[in-house]
């Protein structure tokens, strides 16, 4: 079983910056892809961004492109989102999680990861 937390989420203004970050209690997220989602109450969760297991694979959600990056550290076993040029629409619930099973892929899919965290809070005020 793979627990991933996720940190770094907070109140921010618009135009701010964030760094959110997925670590694994007690495991390598080495062989892992790894991907953001996001989620707001009673509504399905929404692709970020996504890296595969080396770091050389990345996808990101159109909305994002240019403003967020994901990167990893397997030294420190640790999967970052830089956040850049907030928006209030950026507001939510930010999810990280492991896929195993596919770990070539930078999957922008819910259902190809196994793994989830509990999630951290992003709220960007205007």
């Amino acid at each position: 079983q793979v627990q991933l937390v996720e940190s770094g989420g907070g109140l921010v203004q618009a135009g701010d910056s964030l760094r959110l970050s997925c670590t694994a209690s007690g495991r390598s997220l080495n062989g892992y892809a790894v991907g953001w989602f996001r989620q707001a109450p009673r509504t399905d969760g929404r692709f970020v961004a996504a890296i595969n297991y080396d770091g050389r694979r990345t996808k990101y959600e159109d909305s994002v492109k240019g403003r967020f990056t994901i990167s990893r550290d397997n030294i420190k076993n640790t999967i970052y989102l830089e956040m850049n040029s907030l928006k209030p629409e950026d507001t939510d619930v930010y999810y990280c999680a492991a896929d195993q099973l596919t770990p070539y892929a930078a999957a922008n899919t819910t259902s190809w990861y196994e793994y989830w965290g509990q999630g951290t809070q992003v709220t960007v005020s205007s």
